[in-house]
């Protein structure tokens, strides 16, 4: 089938690991050159051993060096891209970080080697518990390459980002750039004309149902947006028949949230804009036939109202939050709603409120973790390159009563909302976002949720598991359901005024090994 708006190379679909992995390149100290600033080429030395490396500033801002990577696998679709970093000096502790990001471009032909530049987001780690330990540190899990074309390399430490504690030189002796496979093609569930966008995901049993709206664009409260659906039971691979779910005359209707009563059946969040703004709350036991419930009168207007949830001793639960997306005052704020009726009435708690937008957690998703722990993550409205911009992590060991809120280590990440899977089986925790811009990656980061509580600047690095466009608002909104020991994930891809919508399966993790 031909898709006019959707490049093969621009989807993925079915993964059941991480991505494999070809023989690895080097560049040495020796490799490289100077490419901004004025650090220094040096000779590391303890006793009889003598390491070359590249002096990075801890007080200058903007040296960096560069290199050229050639030999690419004429198969592979990405690169990993790691760096080993050292100190002599004495003042090295846990207790103090920095911070290094990674430009990468190709010179591919007939083309500016400028036009596949990638400015790397800022990754922080902390330093050693004593000099001359090296360290190697991942900036980059996944770009997407042209096979055998040279890869431009630089790498910049950031003393000026707000992580980086430590103000001494630290030494980079080596760049390792792995070549990986790309991630196959994914199921497409709509890509009729039109900006087929923001879609919810929910098995209900084994049939998966996708609801999803389309409009002429980026909009919400236009009067021809309306929700559709969608059904799959052969895991996405094929899809029935379009379904209205709701047009309200005057109002753009789009789909936020989703979720299970406690009878199995699908609820729906759908935010109904235009003179007013409303939240709909409807019930589907087979994904074609959509009741409404209730369009709940909230003390607090949110801008949405996110996935449903069960939480013992509560009811169901479903997290919101209000504001305004380009508003930088104080006048944020985020909760949750309760019900205890199956989602015919609910209850809205504030949980933080008089919020700056940078200190703002929007569009959360939150699972139960049992003993009374829910666990959210929130996306950051945030928008400078720092590690500022970083996901949140909320938690309430209380059945929701008092919660704290910590900045993570996920700074790849703009404007991307999370979704969460918790694997009943294995405990381990999925969080999936769709980083908007750049290429369009989907990353997945698998933790057993006990090690990321106490430290939330502990993520391990992402894993790509699908790509979509690199149009930074016409693609992206992961929204993640399972079956089994399957994660499917919906998303959309395009360019406006033609938008698709799409779904991934890839299996469930299952070795903790990998989540360190």
């Amino acid at each position: 089938m031909h898709r006019p708006f959707l490049s093969l190379a621009l989807l993925a679909s079915t993964v059941t690991g991480f991505a494999a992995e070809f023989s690895p390149l080097f560049l040495s100290a020796n490799q490289m050159s100077i490419a901004t600033g004025k650090p220094s080429l040096v000779m590391m030395s303890s006793g009889s051993t003598h390491i070359p490396v590249w002096s990075l500033s801890g007080g200058t801002d903007g040296q960096s060096v560069s290199g050229v990577v050639t030999g690419l696998p004429k198969n592979c679709g990405g690169v990993r891209v790691e760096i080993t970093v050292t100190t002599t000096d004495a003042a090295t502790s846990p207790a103090l970080e920095d911070v290094y990001r990674v430009h990468l471009s190709q010179m591919v032909e007939g083309a500016p080697f400028t036009e596949r530049h990638l400015q790397g987001d800022p990754i922080r780690t902390a330093l050693p518990a004593a000099p001359l330990h090296s360290r190697t540190i991942v900036l980059e899990s996944y770009y997407q390459v042209v096979p055998e074309a040279p890869l431009c390399v630089r790498i910049q430490r950031e003393p000026a980002d707000p992580a980086d504690t430590f103000t001494s030189p630290t030494g980079l002796a080596v760049v390792k750039v792995t070549p990986l496979s790309a991630p196959p093609e994914a199921h497409l569930v709509q890509e009729a004309q039109g900006y087929n966008s923001w879609p919810m995901l929910q098995a209900i049993g084994d049939k998966l149902v996708c609801v999803y709206s389309r409009g002429s664009g980026h909009t919400i409260g236009e009067d021809s947006r309306a929700t559709y659906a969608r059904t799959s039971t052969d895991g996405g691979k094929t899809w029935t028949a379009e379904t209205l779910v709701a047009n309200s005359p005057g109002y753009g209707d789009v789909p936020v949230g989703k979720g299970l009563d406690s009878t199995g059946a699908m609820l729906l969040w759908v935010r109904r804009v235009g003179p007013q703004w409303h939240q709909d709350l409807y019930r589907t036991t087979d994904g074609v036939k959509f009741t409404l419930v209730t369009t709940p009168e909230l003390a607090v207007r949110p801008v949405q109202i996110t996935d449903v949830f069960a939480v013992p001793t509560v009811g169901l639960m479903a997290l919101w939050f209000a504001g305004d997306y380009g508003d930088a005052g104080p006048t944020h704020s985020w909760g949750m709603l309760t019900s205890q009726d199956d989602g015919k009435t609910w209850t809205q708690t504030p949980i933080e409120s008089g919020l700056t937008k940078d200190q703002w957690p929007t569009e959360p998703s939150a699972v139960y973790l049992g003993d009374g722990k829910i666990f959210a993550i929130g996306r950051t409205e945030a928008g400078d390159s720092t590690t500022a911009r970083s996901q949140f992590q909320m938690l309430s060991t209380d059945h929701g009563k008092t919660w704290t809120r910590a900045q993570t280590n996920i700074t790849d990440v703009l404007i991307s909302t999370p979704s969460l899977i918790l694997d009943a089986k294995t405990g381990l925790l999925s969080n999936y976002h769709f980083q908007r811009g750049r290429a369009g990656i989907l990353w997945r980061r698998v933790v057993d949720p006990k090690s990321v509580i106490a430290n939330p600047l502990r993520w391990p690095v992402g894993e790509a598991v699908a790509v979509g466009s690199g149009s930074t608002i016409d693609a992206g909104n992961v929204n993640a359901t399972v079956i089994g020991d399957t994660h499917y994930l919906s998303f959309y891809s395009g360019k406006k005024p033609d938008t698709a919508v799409l779904v991934s399966a890839l299996d469930a993790p299952k070795d903790r090994k990998k989540q360190k």
